[in-house]
């Protein structure tokens, strides 16, 4: 008998702020009997929402349940960014130029952009959620300038369209004046990551798929021809398991030592008022990352999509036990208001409402885990920090292996190799943290 029992659950700290931003939701529905299914999905993410919609694209006649530890959108789903990008976006280079076919890795991506543009038209999504509005690097110094201007070489190469912006063009989009260039590519998609993800677990509840939420599966074991997957309070007996948990998937055994478990950190403001939005000026909807891969993640955002607020992301710890205190997250906290003042002298002070952690897993050669990990047992999991896009595939690629098909995604993320073995503890987490404290003061102005 095969049993995998999770040894860590979610340990996500402060509010998913794009969640609590939206209406509230209907009471979870949790798992609370003894039920069967032909898959069973655990993880409720993009990965994992993304895996069931491929499922039914494939047989409409299966029956599909997904497990989450937390509700929709409370989890790291409710928690990044939303930049669901198309380009090459590779965190740990200079400039996010990648290494390897960038022409097909963006192929890749705009599949799942279109995969997700599909499941807002036939689940009817608010379209404030998916804004095609494309994204800027924005540059704060001359050193980061070169870098757009580095990438923008190398999107030359690759015949992709961008624009360059000068200091006036970033103070008349943002109402800063701290960026000193931009690089607007077009094909980034906005997405509000919760309003998101709640319509697509609520379309596909709709067309038959079970979503249980505050369900965390404590262990799956192999029963004869089938597994069952325990929850605190029921239990699923299924003929496969698909495991998008991103990087728990390390806490049921698999890929030890080989996983980075990082959590990056976010503040958002309070709605701001008339006075407010005055004073800030720009345009009311806007996504900037930063040149520097370390640097500070800015959005806009408007009306349509919570109000008017704007969110800053930036900091990162490793935490190899996956577990993240309080004082954390003060710390960056205080960091962000900083890089906020500093960009937003006019609006200086303004104190966050929330702020908040979000977990993201990386692997030294930057590969997913997209294969059957055992007999009937299948991983979309390890994002390397680009959830929304790199999810939805490794998604939708799993839901492909479970039913025997071949595809452009099972292609190449079966093509990689295994994350590469990690450095013994400590010195793992003491010198992961001080490379990241050195490249957050490297990067500080950006």
């Amino acid at each position: 008998m095969t049993k995998r029992a999770a040894d860590t659950l979610p340990n996500l700290q402060g509010p998913a702020a794009w969640n609590t931003i939206l209406p509230r939701q209907q009471p979870a529905q949790v798992l609370s009997e003894q039920i069967s299914a032909d898959v069973t999905i655990i993880g409720a993410g993009f990965a994992g929402l993304s895996a069931a919609r491929r499922l039914l694209q494939s047989d409409r006649n299966l029956k599909v349940v997904v497990l989450d530890a937390c509700r929709v959108a409370e989890g790291s789903a409710g928690r990044n960014s939303g930049f669901m990008i198309d380009l090459p976006h590779e965190l740990t280079s200079e400039d996010y130029a990648g290494n390897g076919d960038d022409k097909s890795l963006i192929a890749l991506n705009r599949e799942a952009i279109g995969f997700a543009r599909g499941a807002v038209e036939d689940y009817g999504i608010d379209r404030n959620y998916f804004d095609p509005a494309g994204k800027i690097n924005g540059a704060a110094s001359i050193k980061a300038d070169h870098h757009n201007r580095s990438y923008a070489d190398h999107l030359t190469s690759l015949g992709e369209k961008y624009e360059l912006l000068d200091r006036q063009q970033m103070a008349d989009l943002t109402g800063s004046r701290h960026y000193v260039g931009g690089l607007y590519t077009p094909g980034t998609v906005m997405l509000q990551p919760a309003g998101y993800i709640r319509g697509l677990a609520a379309g596909l509840r709709r067309v038959g798929v079970q979503v249980f939420e505050q369900s965390p599966v404590l262990s799956f074991t192999r029963e004869g021809e089938s597994w069952k997957v325990e929850t605190r309070s029921g239990s699923v007996s299924t003929a496969k398991v698909i495991l998008t948990v991103n990087g728990h998937l390390e806490s049921f055994g698999f890929e030890r030592d080989r996983l980075m478990q990082l959590f990056l950190f976010a503040v958002m403001t309070p709605e701001l008022d008339s006075e407010a939005l005055k004073k800030l000026g720009g345009q009311s909807r806007w996504g900037i990352t930063p040149s520097d891969p370390m640097g500070t993640t800015l959005r806009r955002i408007d009306t349509g999509q919570g109000g008017n607020r704007i969110v800053t992301r930036t900091c990162a710890v490793l935490k190899p036990d996956m577990r993240l205190t309080p004082a954390s997250v003060e710390r960056a906290a205080r960091v962000m208001q900083r890089k906020f003042d500093r960009r937003f002298p006019q609006l200086a002070g303004l104190k966050m409402e929330y702020k908040w952690a979000g977990h993201l897993c990386l692997s030294l050669n930057g590969v997913a885990v997209m294969r059957e990990l055992e007999q009937d047992v299948f991983s979309g999991c390890v994002q390397n920090g680009l959830g929304t896009a790199r999810g939805t595939l490794t998604g939708m690629g799993a839901a492909d292996l479970a039913l025997g098909q071949t595809s452009s995604i099972t292609r190449h993320f079966g093509a990689e190799a295994r994350p590469k073995k990690l450095p013994p503890q400590p010195f793992r987490e003491i010198g992961a943290n001080v490379v990241l404290r050195w490249k957050e003061w490297r990067a500080a102005e950006e």
